[in-house]
Parts: C-alpha cells; structure tokens; sequence
C-alpha cells in the first residue's frame, strides 16, 4: 500500500516531534512538518501532502488564516483542524472554512490514524445535501444551536453517529450493537464510552435550556422542558432532517 503523506503544522516543535514519530510507527504515512502557517503553504503548494494537521492558534497566521488560504490559491487538502479547548464558533469557522474533521488536543493517535484512513476509504453513496455548506458545517450548527460544546467528546461521537445513520439508516435499529460499535472503532474507544458521551451531550444541551432552538430547527414542537430525546431519537431526528433535505 502507498504511503499517505501527511503534513503536520503547528509552533509547537516538541509536539511536532512526538506525533511525528508515533505517527511513523504505523509505517503508513510519510510525515513532514512545518511550524508556521506561512511555510505550511509553501509546503502545500510544493509537494502537495494529502493530508494537513493543522493547529488552529499559531502567531502570525492562525489555522482559520491557512484554510482561507488554500481556498484562495485553490490547493486541494485534506485538513485535519486540532487544538486545545477554545469556542465553539472558532471550530465551526475552521469547518466552514474546509476543515474535513476537528479533533481536541491532547490527540488519541489511534483515533487521529483513523480519521486519517476514513479520509481515503470507499463510502456509500449519498445524495448531495442541496447546500452550499458541508454536511459538517451544517452538523455543527445543529450543535451549537441546540447548545453541545465542540470541545466535548460527545460532540465528535454524535456527529459521526448521524453521518453513519445517514449513510445507512437501518442502523438507528441497531444503535448498541452496532452503531456504537462503529463510532467506537472510528475513534480508538469503546461503545460504552460513546454511549455515555453522547448521552452527556444530550444532557449538556438539555440543562443550557434550548428547548425552544431544537423545536425552531424541526419545524415543530418536539420536546418541552420535562422531556428529554434518547441517544437514538436525537441521532435519528437530526438524521432524518439530513435525508430528507437531500432528497
């Protein structure tokens, strides 16, 4: 199998170093790095990487800066946006602005391989959205509308569970022996932990008291206060709102 190459881009040298070398023990990817946003474009338009790991807050040229960027000067890459916690609407600009996934630092390297692979995997086909935006920016607007944090765990299972259940709607049937699973194994975890993940996203949104947001989003009144959705309702209604729309 060809190696995929992989562009690591963030001030920080150490860290640079330490993700290269557990990255390179999984002898499928040539990994370079480049410490400053400026370089990464250089680099980019060069040697054209597949993939870019790209920390969103660097002096001089932040993340958000190098993705406008490569969108400017039509470079075409894979971006993985990283960084510790910061605000929701950071992460969704990075997701707007062409960002494939967002990931919180410190990364789980597993979890960061496997991202990296589901970029290059055979997927179903799937309807376009009829938007402009992407399935994430819109899956991300969702969330912070309904009042789920980026920085949470939650946040990243939920998101992959419902494009899962978009891909392959039976599966809602099947939540805990197999969608859970399959979050699980995207993200170098355990199905008990997605579930408790998402679960506590849920009620992240549920305690901020965005009732009124989530029945805005739907057309209709679907929870009031005293109620809340399970897992599997609230991966299936924003699911269906996905399909349907595509349709």
């Amino acid at each position: 199998m060809k190696k995929i190459n992989v562009l690591i881009v963030d001030d920080n040298v150490n860290y640079c170093a330490e993700l290269k070398n557990e990255l390179d023990k999984y002898e499928l990817f040539d990994v370079s790095v480049c410490y400053d946003g400026a370089s990464a474009l250089n680099e980019c338009a060069k040697e054209k990487p597949q993939v870019m790991i790209l920390d969103l807050v660097m002096p001089n040229l932040d993340g958000i800066e190098v993705l406008n960027e490569l969108k400017e000067r039509d470079i075409s890459v894979n971006v993985i946006a990283t960084s510790l916690p910061i605000g929701d609407e950071f992460i969704t600009g990075a997701l707007r602005a062409g960002a494939k996934y967002y990931m919180t630092k410190p990364l789980n390297v597993g979890a960061l391989k496997n991202r990296i692979m589901d970029l290059f995997a055979e997927k179903p086909q799937r309807k376009p959205i009829k938007t402009d935006r992407t399935l994430d920016e819109r899956l991300a607007n969702i969330f912070i509308s309904v009042g789920i944090p980026a920085h949470i765990k939650g946040y990243q299972y939920l998101r992959e569970a419902i494009k899962i259940a978009i891909d392959s709607p039976d599966i809602i049937n099947s939540i805990t022996k197999k969608l859970y699973p399959e979050v699980a194994e995207r993200f170098d975890t355990t199905a008990s932990k997605v579930e408790r993940a998402i679960r506590h996203a849920i009620e992240v949104a549920w305690n901020k008291g965005k009732i009124e947001n989530i029945n805005h989003l739907f057309g209709i009144k679907v929870y009031n206060s005293n109620e809340k959705p399970t897992n599997g309702e609230f991966i299936a209604l924003v699911a269906d709102k996905m399909i349907v729309e595509s349709a």
